[in-house]
């Protein structure tokens, strides 16, 4: 059963990544600039899918409070540099996309812009350091409690922090490419095609750091399928960028989606059978089994998410469907 809701939890948190990626990477995209109307008509294409996005991180929150809270309480010790820059990341993008409507003029919107492409680096940053982290492992003291947050501040956080950035700005390029009208999308799909050997070479370059970090080669208790789930990775963006080059931009949206879903089962299964590893004995740390709550918790909790799941299933298809195709004209303005 732990295996199950240790599943589950990464399965929603990576639709988060998925699903809130767009959300940051179109709010990269506004550091482009371009005029009041461009800016608009772009986060009117993001509008209706914006705020129901960050439900799958309130769940997948409420996953590991309730199913891991053994793991909440080390994670947020070990790792709460990383959690906090991303939550301030998600609270900048919400609260300037909300503010930026506020009748001040031009140049409020401007100033509220920059807030949101803050918000989106940062909150692209905290998430791509906190899986790096727990890939790497960190010090942990004989009783298996996590100590000290300075192995965050590595060269393989960094390098894993600017791929996740360069991943979010692609997938989101690509997310413009479907909702925009033709003729504005020509051109982001041009740039969603230059992002993608960019983003590339930051997964390259995070590869080779990690290869080259003691703590990451023992915080990894399974290279075959860390390699294999890598791979996959780099074939998606592959992909994404040839369905881009031949004006197929559902599948390259989908291969972007895969790319960002990818480092979250990487990073949960590379690890197995540990939750938390030290980084540098590989036999120390914490495993799924002992992080997980109690047989009878899990079987409640199971009771309660039974029905959530696909209620939550059922939300997001309803929003793409209704919100399905391109904007015009005619669609409403968002912000």
């Amino acid at each position: 059963m732990e295996l199950a809701w240790y599943a589950l939890l990464g399965l929603f948190f990576a639709t988060y990544l998925v699903l809130g990626g767009y959300d940051y990477g179109v709010g990269l995209l506004l550091a482009r600039g371009g005029s009041p109307a461009a800016r608009r008509a772009t986060l009117t294409a993001l509008g209706p899918f914006f705020l129901g996005n960050e439900v799958w991180l309130v769940t997948a929150v409420g996953i590991l409070f309730g199913a891991f809270p053994v793991l909440e309480g080390e994670l947020l010790s070990g790792y709460y540099p990383a959690v906090l820059g991303a939550l301030a990341g998600v609270v900048l993008v919400t609260a300037g996309v909300q503010l930026r409507s506020r009748p001040d003029g031009g140049r409020a919107r401007r100033r509220w812009d920059r807030v949101v492409v803050a918000g989106s680096a940062l909150a692209a940053l905290g998430w791509g350091a906190l899986l790096a982290g727990l890939l790497q492992g960190l010090p942990m003291s004989a009783d298996g409690h996590a100590t000290g947050v300075t192995h965050l501040f590595t060269p393989f956080v960094a390098a894993a922090g600017l791929a996740v950035v360069a991943l979010v700005a692609v997938h989101g390029a690509t997310f413009l490419t479907l909702r925009l009208p033709r003729a504005d999308a020509a051109a982001t799909t041009r740039l969603a095609r230059r992002l993608a050997p960019v983003a590339l070479a930051a997964v390259g370059a995070a590869t080779v750091v990690g290869l080259l970090s003691d703590r990451v080669r023992a915080g990894t208790q399974q290279p075959l399928v860390a390699v294999l789930l890598l791979s996959l990775l780099v074939t998606a963006l592959l992909v994404a960028r040839a369905a881009l080059g031949r004006r197929r931009p559902g599948l390259a949206f989908a291969a972007t989606s895969a790319a960002l879903a990818l480092p979250v089962a990487l990073v949960g299964a590379a690890r197995w059978p540990w939750a938390l590893v030290s980084g540098t004995d590989p036999v120390t740390g914490l495993t799924v089994a002992d992080a997980a709550a109690s047989g009878p918790t899990l079987s409640l909790l199971g009771w309660l998410t039974l029905p959530l799941v696909p209620a939550l299933l059922g939300f997001q298809a309803m929003c793409w469907w209704i919100f399905r195709g391109r904007i015009d004209g005619r669609a409403p303005v968002y912000w």
